[in-house]
């Protein structure tokens, strides 16, 4: 661990989902309200997988077990303040208490499990998503597809105006909908759950400006899209990324629904979706009929959701006099690094920018002894912005191979887009 990232600037999260459980840990710096990613990992763990009524099978408690043993081994290097949570598949589950003082016994008391309601479930991802795109002073409606649950919310200025959560999600409906029209069984059914919640009507009443997908299933739906994997056209759209329109959406899950009887297409799919193929066609069938009815027609996509929610809430706690929406610059710089550097890219650009930190605030100690000798650099912040930002954007150009990537590294940064 660098020696300029004190222990007590790193925040971790774990977000033990219906589908999946993640790790997240962070590195804040309260000098510049910055919110950097340091370490994020995702395991399949499925809870619940098969079992009627709501139940935490062994196989699914001995998958979960195994992931928090991985993810406190890698927290325990890093000594990091942690807050675990668990959401819909945790709720639901009527051997909830059960496996929790399992997850005590074998983990230790470190591991505090958390489960919390579909409201909280919501105004943490809604804290998540404001560290990623500039929308507090905007009243905007989210929405967050999980594995057994949505959470929507409608917020402005920080503030919760409204909240919902319905029993949908891509894991539950992918179990309930199996054989036969099941893609136009499941339609049916998501729309008659969502009119008889009076879910449409409620966002209505409250309005908004501007529409944000937080969820992993929106996110590589969205890559879908901007990759060309829903279009005839080759390449896809290649326009700004972190939003698609209602009618990209249609003709993706046209695409994926033409072909779900076809082996050829099945490859395809395990192959762009990995782990998330098995659930992807719910999810993207769910997100359909959402923008169908809302009368949406495009949506921001968020990089962020719960997992940052959680760890923003705990700075909030630790740095009172912060202010976790400000610079505004880094988080644009920070979207477009998420959008072309992948995990192993990202984790070396951020190590890069910590020892550029270390290097620039050794320079800055010089400047402060050299002004005596008039050598002084006059270093400034924002020279550290500029530096930082170089550190972690770098590489983006290797997304399109290795060859000349240091030119379609500046070319991305300089229109944000090929």
């Amino acid at each position: 661990m660098s020696t300029s990232i004190q222990p007590s600037n790193l925040f971790a999260s774990i977000d033990m989902g219906t589908n999946s459980f993640k790790l997240l840990i962070i590195q804040f710096e309260p000098s510049t309200a910055r919110f950097t990613t340091l370490h994020h990992h995702s395991s399949a763990v499925v809870l619940g997988r098969n079992s009627s009524p709501p139940f935490i099978s062994p196989e699914s408690r001995f998958r979960a077990i195994e992931a928090l043993v991985e993810f406190q081994s890698i927290l325990r290097s890093h000594e990091v303040r942690t807050r675990v949570v668990g959401t819909s598949a945790l709720r639901e589950a009527t051997n909830n208490g059960d496996f929790v003082i399992e997850v005590r016994e074998k983990l230790g008391f470190d591991f505090n499990v958390e489960i919390i309601s579909g409201f909280e479930e919501a105004r943490l991802t809604y804290l998540g998503v404001l560290q990623f795109l500039p929308v507090y002073d905007k009243k905007v409606l989210i929405f967050d597809i999980g594995g057994g649950s949505s959470e929507f919310l409608i917020g402005e200025n920080g503030r919760v105006l409204y909240a919902e959560s319905l029993k949908l999600g891509h894991v539950t409906l992918t179990q309930k909908f199996r054989e036969g029209d099941f893609v136009g069984l499941m339609r049916d059914y998501v729309c008659e759950q969502i009119l008889a919640s009076g879910l449409v009507g409620k966002v209505k009443d409250f309005g908004f400006e501007v529409v944000i997908g937080s969820s992993g299933t929106i996110r590589a739906i969205e890559k879908a899209i901007w990759s060309g994997f829903g279009c005839d056209e080759k390449g896809g759209r290649r326009k700004e990324h972190w939003w698609f329109s209602r009618e990209e959406l249609r003709v993706f899950v046209e695409r994926l629904c033409r072909g779900l009887d076809s082996e050829e297409e099945r490859v395809k799919r395990d192959g762009f979706f990995g782990r998330r193929s098995e659930f992807i066609v719910a999810g993207a069938v769910l997100l359909d009929v959402i923008l169908e009815l809302l009368e949406i027609s495009e949506m921001k996509v968020s990089g962020y959701a719960l997992g940052e929610g959680v760890v923003a809430e705990m700075v909030a706690e630790s740095f009172p006099m912060c202010d976790l929406n400000a610079n505004v610059r880094w988080k644009s710089v920070m979207r477009l690094a998420m959008r072309f550097n992948g995990k192993d890219r990202m984790r070396s650009g951020v190590q890069c920018a910590a020892t550029a930190k270390e290097i620039f605030d050794g320079l800055k100690e010089y400047d402060n002894v050299a002004e005596i000798h008039r050598s002084r650099v006059f270093l400034q912040e924002k020279d550290l912005e500029y530096l930082q930002a170089a550190c972690v954007l770098h590489n983006i150009g290797r997304f399109y191979g290795k060859e000349g990537y240091h030119k379609r590294s500046c070319s991305i940064i300089m229109v944000g887009y090929l």
